[in-house]
């Protein structure tokens, strides 16, 4: 069997752009140059995270603009078009996290920054998905040759690592990242990735989160360049270096079972530096200690998966922020099939996700697979407030 590669590059801690490049350029060399990735004349879209304006590099939330300008840079080269483009988290203001961040001097430097959200929809076909049969995404992403995610090595606090696979969300519209989570987020993230197919998938390491991300999570500096061909060997060497086994990360194991790529570590062979090298275990969500709330009543049975688990927790934690815990005392949260006590009162219970059996649920109940944290949020809180987060 042929093995998957992947480059692990590191940089200078706190590093330039000159020596950012410096490290791409030695991954992409490793992997035997970008012209067998992509070809003159073609059009390629650099897919970045800008999930949210906490924009500060040490915050590790959003793709280091130094990191997608390598990428564009070494595209641009080979003599294709490089367009650097992302629609930010539901809700999210995407031209605000470029005007805060570093990607509007890329903008001024003559480089092609777009908004993905003021541009014009287009549905995308999606042959043999499990989940979805078409998505709504952004003519653009249509109309491009080829896409390359480059991701921000975090934890998630529903997927356990967020990575290439799951950057590639960021080019659905607001419409359909919701839809994701309503109709099963892990298993679409999967048939987006079958569909769209990247040549290249590079992860953004130099600053990372651990704990409680992909937004409040623990800044952890790595000074760390990622590249492949096959995202799921990239993704999974990702969770290697972390402390993460393939099987962990409901979007990797999903990817790989479906022959999608590699991720088991034998079939992968690292490039530049070893893993052992660069190993740190990161902390789990739920090793967060800010994640101890106090008059929390939360029962789960065994079939409901931790991404229930877990963004029942991180929608606690945004309530934290948001001043909200006010609301908690009086709530059950269900998740999963446990047994329910006959002395929980109806109107006090909520129940979360799509694991909960039709006859167990309530008429607070929470649709999706993980549902979206600020609809967690809102069932809680029920009619006496609206929903609030406090990461715009």
């Amino acid at each position: 069997m042929v093995k998957s590669q992947v480059a692990l590059v590191k940089t200078p801690p706190n590093p330039d752009y000159d020596q950012v490049r410096a490290a791409m350029e030695k991954a992409m060399n490793l992997l035997g140059g970008i012209r067998d990735i992509v070809r003159a004349g073609q059009k390629i879209l650099i897919n970045p995270s800008w999930v949210t304006t906490m924009t500060k590099r040490e915050e590790a939330v959003i793709t280091l603009a130094e990191v997608t300008r390598a990428v564009a840079d070494i595209v641009k080269d080979a003599g294709a078009r490089p367009i650097i483009a992302e629609s930010s988290a539901m809700g999210i203001d995407t031209e605000r996290v470029i005007v805060e961040s570093g990607y509007q001097q890329l903008r001024s430097m003559g480089y092609e920054v777009i908004d993905l959200k003021k541009t014009e929809s287009a549905m995308f076909p999606i042959e043999n998905g499990k989940v979805f049969k078409k998505v709504e995404t952004y003519r653009l992403v249509k109309e491009v040759d080829a896409i390359i995610p480059v991701a921000k090595l975090k934890t998630h606090d529903q997927a356990h690592l967020t990575l290439t696979i799951k950057k590639l969300k960021g080019l659905l519209t607001d419409k359909y990242k919701r839809e994701f989570h309503q109709q099963g987020v892990f298993e679409g993230c999967v048939d987006w990735y079958n569909a769209l197919r990247p040549p290249l998938s590079v992860v953004d390491g130099i600053y990372c989160q651990e704990g409680l991300g992909p937004i409040f999570g623990k800044p952890v500096e790595m000074d760390l360049i990622v590249a492949g061909r096959d995202a799921v060997a990239v993704d999974a060497t990702c969770g290697y270096i972390t402390g993460f086994e393939p099987e962990e990360v409901p979007i990797t194991a999903e990817a790989a079972s479906r022959g999608l790529g590699v991720a088991t570590r034998k079939n992968i062979e690292v490039l530049g530096e070893p893993i052992e090298s660069i190993y740190r275990r990161f902390m789990r969500v739920l090793e967060d200690e800010r994640l101890k709330i106090e008059g929390l009543n939360l029962i789960y049975g065994n079939i409901t998966c931790s991404g229930c688990r877990m963004g029942i927790m991180s929608s606690l934690f945004d309530m934290k922020v948001a001043n909200q815990l006010i609301y908690l005392p009086g709530v059950t949260i269900i998740t999963g099939d446990p047994e329910i006590p006959e002395y929980i009162p109806e109107d006090s219970l909520v129940t979360v996700g799509r694991c909960v059996p039709d006859q167990k649920r309530s008429k607070r109940h929470v649709k999706g697979c993980p549902p979206n944290n600020l609809d967690i949020v809102q069932a809680i809180i029920g009619g006496r407030a609206k929903a609030e987060r406090h990461w715009e």
